[in-house]
């Protein structure tokens, strides 16, 4: 059955969309998947895609590549079922919010998620408590966006007429 070309263009964003969150998140995508042309989709998927081959959801065809992976570098392949495993929680109820990537919205800020050495020294550096930093709902778009957890904190870089830019950080709760 071949799809018509509104749900082509909407896979098609909906791809792309998920390949920049991947790549966001610290996973290793390569920059065709993301600056794919819909031109190259449809040669690359077809008239009649699915979307379990859209977004390589297929459990059958990842577990290969999760046992070479595992053969290889353990850690590496952590990232890999991490994918795997985001992927696959992607249903038809989220697609609507994967269709624009709000992470290039030009009202979003840059966020910059830290890691736990930076938390530390940024709560030593200003002698806080890390409850006693501005905080973030993990339910926020931007939060879902880069899968923030509770206790991690995100730096958040604004653009400012009199500083230049103005940094400030959130605590996700």
């Amino acid at each position: 059955m071949t799809l018509s070309e509104d749900e082509i263009k909407r896979l098609f964003r909906i791809r792309k969309t998920v390949m920049q969150m991947l790549k966001d998140r610290g996973y290793f995508v390569g920059d065709f998947e993301i600056n794919m042309t819909r031109e190259q989709f449809i040669s690359k998927f077809g008239e009649n895609m699915k979307r379990e081959d859209l977004l390589s959801t297929n459990q059958s065809a990842m577990m290969p590549l999760i046992r070479y992976v595992l053969t290889i570098d353990y850690f590496y392949a952590q990232f890999v079922y991490g994918a795997f495993a985001f992927l696959c929680t992607i249903s038809g109820s989220h697609e609507a919010e994967l269709l624009v990537n709000i992470k290039e919205h030009v009202l979003v800020p840059e966020h910059q998620v830290l890691t736990s050495e930076e938390k530390k020294t940024l709560l030593e550096r200003y002698t806080v408590k890390e409850t006693q930093l501005p905080r973030i709902q993990v339910s926020d778009p931007i939060a879902r966006y880069f899968g923030l957890k509770r206790g991690q904190v995100v730096k958040i870089i604004r653009p400012s007429e009199t500083a230049g830019r103005y940094i400030t950080y959130r605590f996700v709760v």
